[in-house]
């Protein structure tokens, strides 16, 4: 089952874990202050008074926060249990750092260093636990809805191609109500049983509208029924978008587009979405600044002094105009004499050994950042793209030219949610996860991808 919350849907049971491993870290906290301080806890440091509920609130605030970042809360997460151990361990010590960080610009709330060491070793002992005891007594059946399809042709077959655990995780698949003459050839439910009673004997949550032909035999009369029993009925369109986190081009039609929710460009949502910018980048900017400069001299040094640093090249932007994108230059000077663009590969031989580092870290994107300041791109969004290519996919692929109306990222939930693309196919795929993207926007949505894509720049996923 999943919820809407900060511009996306999220599984109940992510969000089940996040708040037990809030109230652990807390608990945690207090636990470290008891150690090192006895039972009277309002004595906590003397100097500090009764203080110690809002410092535990932020540091197992912060701690969730460094989770999520390191992917710990993602539905797509695969990494095995000594990869999921390892990053609850680097989790923690980065929470440790961010924690220190707030205590330093509120000094009225600092602890201990006793304390913070305590807590943090508590807290990874606790988080541990936690997911242990979660995952063997909290079956995820409990957190699933129990989806009814009434539809068996070819937009009912879309929901038996599910093969990820992820799309599945949110739901139960109870079974198909033939609607067609074709049929799927599984999990097909009794057709002489009407649609209200199969609701009943299966104890169904939600119906999914997926015939291939709404003229011919619609059960409105019985889906009215349903909808006043409780029983919420969805079209196959919403449903996949909220179940796999994007919008699916197979099913996709104008009138879902037009007349669906989302899509908003408003006023207030622009001028948020700008602040965040220019106030993130200088961040980053002046953060990464020494990372910059010696990134700068390592290519002079491999390249020569009078080798150029930056390398710029035309982009495709917001309502479909040029710019120029600004990147550390991590191939070599004559990659493309030829004037041919090419998509980067694997291993690509163009790139050198400075660049190849930098790529990996993703350093090579920083100037970007500048971009961000004069207004080319947003530090979220979909991946510009080179005029040569957008052309060129704009009149194979539909609804591509759609993902011009924001302006491009740095950033974006296709790169969260999808390798590196350097193929028609990479494009079409990316292209449902920036709809996905373009149609849920906000502000909340933003600060996620920003937080998730910690885990992407330190675990090098994706770089190439």
């Amino acid at each position: 089952m999943r919820i809407r919350l900060i511009g996306e849907h999220v599984y109940v049971s992510i969000v089940a874990l996040v708040t037990a491993e809030l109230a652990v870290c807390c608990a945690a906290f207090i636990l470290a202050v008891y150690v090192r301080f006895g039972a009277d806890l309002t004595a906590f440091g003397g100097v500090y008074g009764p203080l110690w509920p809002p410092r535990a609130l932020v540091f197992s605030v912060m701690m969730v926060l460094c989770l999520a970042a390191f992917g710990l809360y993602s539905a797509r997460q695969r990494a095995r249990t000594i990869g999921i151990v390892l990053r609850v361990v680097a989790a923690m010590v980065a929470g440790v750092a961010v924690t220190a960080v707030v205590w330093y610009v509120i000094p009225g709330l600092r602890v201990g260093r006793g304390v913070m060491i305590l807590a943090a070793i508590a807290s990874i002992v606790a988080v541990a636990l936690t997911r242990t005891v979660f995952g063997r007594l909290v079956h995820e059946d409990v957190f699933k809805r129990r989806v009814l399809v009434y539809g068996s042709g070819q937009g009912a077959t879309s929901i038996a191609e599910l093969r990820r655990r992820s799309d599945r995780r949110g739901f139960v698949l109870v079974g198909y109500l033939k609607a067609e003459e074709h049929a799927v050839p599984v999990k097909a439910l009794d057709p002489t049983l009407g649609l209200f009673e199969l609701c009943v004997r299966h104890d169904v949550d939600e119906i999914v509208v997926a015939m291939d032909d709404r003229r011919r035999q619609f059960p409105l009369r019985e889906l009215l029924e349903c909808r006043l029993a409780g029983v919420d009925v969805t079209e196959l369109l919403t449903f996949l978008e909220r179940e796999t986190g994007r919008v699916r081009l197979d099913v996709l039609n104008p009138s879902w587009l037009i007349f669906g929710p989302g899509f908003r460009r408003d006023p207030l949502r622009l001028f948020s979405s700008r602040i965040l910018d220019i106030v993130a980048s200088v961040l980053i900017l002046t953060v990464s600044l020494p990372v910059m400069i010696l990134s700068a001299l390592a290519i002079l040094f491999e390249d020569g002094w009078r080798a150029p640093v930056f390398y710029r090249q035309a982009r495709v932007g917001g309502a479909g105009r040029s710019f120029q994108l600004l990147k550390f230059r991590s191939m070599r000077r004559d990659a493309e004499t030829d004037g041919r663009a090419r998509w980067a590969a694997k291993d690509d031989p163009r790139v050198t050994r400075v660049g190849a580092v930098m790529r990996k870290l993703r350093i090579d994107e920083l100037p970007q950042i500048l971009n961000v300041l004069r207004g080319n791109m947003s530090l979220v969004g979909p991946r510009p793209e080179r005029p040569h290519f957008v052309a060129e996919l704009a009149q194979k692929i539909p609804y591509y030219v759609e993902r011009h109306c924001v302006k491009p990222g740095i950033t974006g939930w296709a790169q969260l949610c999808y390798p590196y693309g350097s193929s028609e196919q990479d494009a079409i795929e990316k292209l449902q996860y920036d709809l996905y993207y373009i149609k849920n926007n906000s502000l909340l949505f933003d600060l996620s991808i920003l937080l998730q894509t910690v885990e992407v720049v330190f675990l090098a996923k994706g770089a190439r």
